[in-house]
Formats: C-alpha cells, structure tokens, sequence
C-alpha cells in the first residue's frame, strides 16, 4: 500500500469534514432530530479521524484506510436526509444497512484491516451482500420511502425482505463476536491492559449492532433511543483505538526516560524495557555465542518461541546480541520497538556480559557438581573393594589363627606369638573399617542418614544430645553430604575444641536439610586454612546448599549446613 503524504491526508480530511458539513445542513432542512444528528456526526468523526491518524502511523497497514472507508459509509449512508425520490435519497437509502457490516469488517480484523481465513471471509461477505445485495433487492420492490429504484411497488414483500436483511446482518455481528472469542481462546488474552480493553470494545460494539438491528426488525417507539445510544457506542471503540496509537507515539519521546532509567539500574532491564513497551509480559534473552545458545538474565539457557511475531532480535555488527520476547501486538508498532532497541543497546551489551557470567558461574557449579559426584562413585566402589576384598580376607586370616592357636597344643610362646598376631590384625581391621567409612559411609546407602548419624554419636569423643527430625529420604548424595558435615564436625571436636560436650541437630525445614553441630569449647577454629571445613564447604556447594560456621575464641564453634533437597 502506497505511503499517503501529509497534504493527501489534509485534503482528505478536509474533503470529509466539508461533506459532514452539507450532510447535516439536509439534516436540519429535513427536520431531522438534532440529537440523531449529533450521533452520527460523533460516529462518522470517530471513524474517519481515528482512520486518517492510523494511516498516517501505520501506511503499511489496510486498518486506517478501513477505518476511513466505514466512516465515509456512514456519511453518504446520511445522504437518506436528502428530500425524497431526490437521486441523493436513493443513494442514502442503498447504503443504509452497509456502514454497520463495515464496523463488523473493522472490529474483526484488528489490527491489520485483512480477512484471515475462510470463515472471517465469508461471514463479512455475507454481510455484504446482505447489507447491499437484499436492501437494493428491498428497494426495487418500493422500499420504505420513495426512491427511484422501484420497479414494482410490494411494499410488503420489501418489508419482509427487510426485515430477513436486519436478522441476517445482525447474525453476522454476532459470529464476530464468536470470532473474537475463539481468537483469544486460542492466542490467549492479549497481554497489554490498553490492548484488552479495546479488543472487549469490540466485542461490545458487535453486540450492539445485533441489538440494534434485532430491534430495527420489530420497530416500535423505542427504536430512535436505541438507535442513538448503540451509534454512540459504536463510536467509543476507534477512541480507544485512538487513544492506543496517540499513547503508542508518545511512548517512542520517552525513550530518553528509558535512557536514564538504565543507566540508573543496569541490573534490571528487564523492568524498564516493559514499561517502555506497555508490556509487563516482557521478557529479555541473550545470546551467549561461547555456550551457542539463548539464556535468560539469570544465565540459564533457554529457547526463543516459535511464534516470530513475539521475538525481537536486537544484533551487533550483524551477530545477534539479544532478543525482545514480547505481546505479539507490538509489531503493529515497529518505530516504538526500534526506538526502545536502540536506546537499549549499550546497557543490553553489558547485559549480556553480565548473563554469560552467570551461566559461566552456572557451567562451573555444574561442573564442579559432576566431578563431586564422579569422586563420589570412585570412593564408593574402593569402599566395596575394601569391604569385599581387603576386609573380607583380614577376618578370614584371624579365623585361621584363632584355629591354629587352639591346635598348637601347651607351647605358650607360639601362642602368645599367635594373640599378637590376631591383636595386629584386629587393630587392622578396625583402620580398615575407618579408612572404607571415610571413603564412603555405607551404612548411609543402607539404613539412610538417621541411622549413619546414631552411629557417629555412639562413636563421638565426648557426651553428645542428638536430635533427628526428618521425613523420609532423599537423595543419597545430599544424605552423604549431611553425614559427611556431623563426621568431620564431631573429629573437629574430639581433635581441637577441648569440648566438654556437643549437640548435633538434623532436620529437614520445607525443601532443605539442615545439619547443626555446636560445642562448648574453645572455638577459634581456623575455617581458611584446615583442608576439613573447605572441603565440607566445597562439598556443601557443589549441591547448591551454604556452610556456615561461627567460631568466637572461648564461646565455642557452631557448624551449620543448608543442604537442598526438594
């Protein structure tokens, strides 16, 4: 569609407004009622100005020129004030119906003024002929008042026909409204609140024509009121479209409140580009070409939507750098979503920056997660090494001995050689064992974390109250952790607190695990150089949980843990 000029929309303007003019003085040399004039002046300036704003915005788009076309509709439909059986009068009356199939036409196919499928075409195309094909058809056979179509004079045959053209129009209002409706169920409700409120203006304006045309059929005294409230109606969903497009061009002067606003909060930039946009449904991705992939302000990779409409790719140097995902409907205004990329682009660079980063940060816990889990393995299976082989054979040699020693007969020297054998052994066997619990504790594996931690406390150096308070299990490696947390807390205490005694607290608090170890002893402990506590914090971490611990030189240390586990 070619881009009209300023001068060409002035002069169509002015052409419509003269128009308007000479339509009312007939209305008030007919003695037309002054209030019916006022409506329709209302519904003809709604229409046209609206439509000429719109095609001045959008040049590209057939919504404008439509919007223009149905309120010039309503103008020469006014041409029915004219004296009768005056060419001007039949003119009138054979566009009389039409302005209202036009106002279905407008409403259903927002925002790009063009019929989408087969059901929209042949709903208005009905309407068309209706509105046109059956009132020329009702006139040729007298009509309401004289014209000069006639051909032969039924007037109640005309009537009648009519009255079928009214039903059929004000069906095709109705099916709008169906369509509108299963618009939004499928696309969902529009995202924008200005863009909601129109849309159910629409809506509204569809039924009003059904009530209106319902009540042309039956007649009546009421019909004039109805008339001029449902035209005024009408009228009030291009003000709204106005409204929308008027908000939508100044929106593009604000960008230099964008401007400042970003440099105020580089941090979020999400929250000013949707205010920017009228879009809290907004969200910002960026490309991070080192992971060859979308991700989020967050860092996590994620993937654009299907839909094109909703994505906005904003580039650098012809490499994408980020991308809009917004309401589908901001592509009706592209000079609104240029402005806003542009004024963006520098804080979206550091953006950008700022998400690889974190997805850096991200890969590394990932990391740092998968080597924690593959040691985790390894210690597991040396431990069933351990206890399968090395252990196993310790106790089959003691047995050996112990049979042997009975056998010796009364040399006490052999014997007493024997007993320190089986005493080396045993003691052997017991490193063993703590050497193969270290390196994985399978009583966890076996019994789970309540039961591993009753065994560390029936071991600890000093008197230690044990409370356990959990649900059921969860996840082995988290259970190891939390063993792992209460082992080295407790050797900590034996080894360098001089503690007297210790609590150990287990419980789990919604989607976490908590482990506590507090005692009374010297404190003081040193949480940056002891390999222990950086290897709890590390092993902590590595499953998105926290190590804390509070130290203070005579007030004891207290060790806690906060281990995810939901």
């Amino acid at each position: 569609m070619l881009r009209p000029t300023n001068a060409t929309l002035t002069i169509l303007g002015a052409v419509l407004v003269t128009a308007l003019g000479g339509i009312l003085l007939l209305g008030v040399r007919g003695g037309v009622d002054p209030a019916h004039l006022v409506t329709i002046s209302w519904l003809v300036l709604a229409y046209s100005v609206s439509g000429l704003v719109a095609w001045r915005c959008r040049p590209r788009n057939r919504f404008g020129p439509l919007m223009v076309l149905t309120g010039s509709a309503a103008l020469a439909g006014s041409l029915i004030w004219a004296p009768e059986d005056s060419l001007l009068h039949t003119a009138g009356q054979a566009l009389d119906v039409l302005p209202l199939v036009l106002i279905v036409h407008v409403f259903v196919t927002y925002p790009t003024g063009r019929l989408r499928g087969r059901a929209e075409k042949l709903i208005i195309g009905t309407g068309y002929a209706a509105a046109f094909g059956a009132q020329v058809a009702a006139m040729a056979l007298g009509g309401l008042t004289p014209h000069r179509l006639t051909v032969v004079d039924r007037p109640e045959a005309a009537l009648l026909l009519y009255r079928i053209e009214l039903v059929v129009v004000s069906g095709v209002a109705l099916a709008g409204v169906g369509l509108l409706m299963v618009r939004r169920r499928r696309h969902g409700r529009p995202l924008r609140r200005s863009l909601t409120l129109l849309v159910d203006s629409f809506a509204v304006g569809l039924v009003t024509i059904a009530v209106l045309l319902v009540v042309g059929v039956f007649g009546g005294p009421a019909f004039p009121v109805v008339q001029r409230i449902s035209l005024f109606l009408l009228g009030v969903a291009p003000v709204a479209f106005l409204a929308g497009l008027l908000q939508a061009r100044l929106a593009r002067t604000a960008v230099a409140e964008l401007v400042v606003a970003l440099r105020a909060d580089p941090a979020d930039l999400r929250t000013p580009l949707a205010a920017a946009l009228r879009d809290p449904s907004l969200s910002l991705l960026y490309w991070l070409p080192p992971f060859g992939t979308w991700a989020g302000q967050d860092g996590r990779a994620v993937g654009l939507p299907a839909d094109h409409r909703r994505v906005t790719l904003i580039d650098e140097d012809g490499e994408p750098m980020a991308a809009l995902v917004h309401d589908p409907a901001l592509r009706d205004e592209p000079e609104l979503l240029d402005a806003v990329s542009a004024a963006a682009g520098i804080a979206l660079r550091s953006g950008r920056l700022q998400a690889q980063l974190r997805a850096n940060v991200e890969e590394l816990r990932g990391s740092r997660a998968r080597v924690l889990e593959a040691g985790q393995r390894e210690r597991q299976r040396l431990e069933r090494d351990l206890h399968d082989g090395a252990q196993q054979r310790l106790v089959a040699l003691s047995l050996n001995l112990g049979v042997l020693q009975s056998r010796l007969g009364e040399d006490p020297e052999a014997k007493a050689l024997l007993a320190e054998a089986r005493s080396e052994i045993a003691v052997s066997l017991a490193e063993l064992r703590d050497l193969a619990r270290g390196l994985h504790p399978a009583v966890v594996s076996a019994h789970g974390l309540a039961v591993a931690v009753e065994s560390l406390v029936a071991r600890a150096p000093v008197p230690v109250r044990l409370r356990v308070d959990l649900d059921g299990r969860v996840r082995e490696a988290v259970e190891v952790a939390a063993y792992f947390v209460v082992c080295e807390s407790l050797a900590n205490v034996g080894k360098h607190a001089q503690a007297s005694s210790a609590t150990v607290e287990v419980t789990r608090t919604g989607d976490q695990i908590v482990v506590e170890v507090v005692d009374d002893g010297v404190g003081g402990a040193d949480t940056e150089r002891g390999t222990g506590l950086r290897g709890l914090a590390d092993r902590v971490e590595a499953l998105g949980g926290r190590l804390r611990v509070w130290t203070p030189r005579g007030g004891g240390t207290r060790v806690r843990a906060e281990l995810p586990c939901g």
